[in-house]
């Protein structure tokens, strides 16, 4: 039985880390920055909880962490109570965090130092993926501790994939949310072009869904757009924070992001209406007020 532990207990790591409870068979230990959600978590899942991350890494196998940005990262890990003070050599970090992938690799080097390996791996397929077990996971880092950690990870994944050397996988994920902005706002313009002409929306997104305009965000948002419903999901302030990492590694690499920073700004829009909490899906409030 290999010890494990998960960092991060939000809407995405609740879950997770009770997949891994629930069907790998280690001993799990959690901890959350709100001691009342690990404590909750632990109510609920075979397992227990720690008081800080140090605590939860020390003597774990595979140190796991989903939490909200590059500072909440380097703090959970670097910080004084952080994982890293305490992981053991030839043990793994595996981060699900979408962060940037310069944080990736500063924290694999970090990492290297002290005799144990880092791997980013962030995950799509939103809450409904994270509680069904169905993420697809992007990594980046070294094959050989991604090989140790991938069955582990499959625990809560239907797709769990090595795209490269430290960085891929959130260079990776910057690509699934770009072309996720992109389909959103055609979505949107979409539907509300369609309410606005007088159709059956929802008829009209029966038809196409079968054809070529046949997409993930047609198929699970579609008809809740339609109906005004945006309280689930992947929040409005969350891809504002990924599309800002896309924009800012698009600069440093030399890649053109037009409608990517277009749809960026309506995102912040929509955020100033309110609807930081929405659910990306969203946008079609934004066309709505004309």
């Amino acid at each position: 039985m290999s010890k494990l532990a998960f960092i991060g207990l939000g809407v995405m790591g609740f879950p997770m880390a009770g997949h891994l409870a629930t069907k790998s068979g280690h001993e799990l230990t959690v901890y959350n920055r709100s001691r009342a959600k690990a404590e909750a978590w632990a109510g609920r899942y075979k397992g227990r909880f720690a008081d800080t991350p140090a605590k939860a890494a020390e003597g774990s196998d595979i140190v796991f962490s989903c939490v909200g940005d590059d500072p909440d990262l380097r703090e959970i890990t670097l910080g004084p109570n952080g994982a890293f003070q305490k992981m053991a050599k030839g043990a793994i970090f595996v981060d699900h965090t979408t962060a940037s992938a310069k944080v990736a690799r500063e924290l694999s080097s970090e990492a290297k130092k002290r005799g144990f390996d880092f791997l980013d791996a962030p995950v799509s397929g939103g809450q409904a993926g994270a509680e069904n077990g169905q993420l697809t996971v992007m990594v980046g880092g070294d094959a050989a501790a991604f090989e140790r950690a991938k069955p582990v990870i499959a625990h809560f994944a239907k797709a769990v994939t090595l795209m490269g050397g430290s960085g891929a996988g959130q260079l990776t994920k910057m690509v699934n949310q770009i072309c996720i902005a992109g389909l959103v706002e055609g979505l949107a313009e979409g539907l509300n072009f369609a309410i606005k002409a007088g159709l059956d929306a929802k008829l009209v997104l029966d038809v196409i869904s079968k054809g070529a305009a046949q997409s993930w965000q047609m198929e699970n948002r579609g008809k809740t757009m339609v109906e005004d419903k945006f309280d689930f999901g992947f929040a409005v302030d969350w891809m504002r924070k990924d599309l800002r990492i896309c924009s800012e590694t698009a600069r440093e690499i030399g890649a053109q992001l037009p409608v990517t920073q277009m749809v960026a700004g309506f995102y912040d829009e929509v955020s100033k209406m309110g609807g930081g909490r929405w659910d990306t899906s969203s946008l079609i409030r934004r066309l709505r007020r004309a």
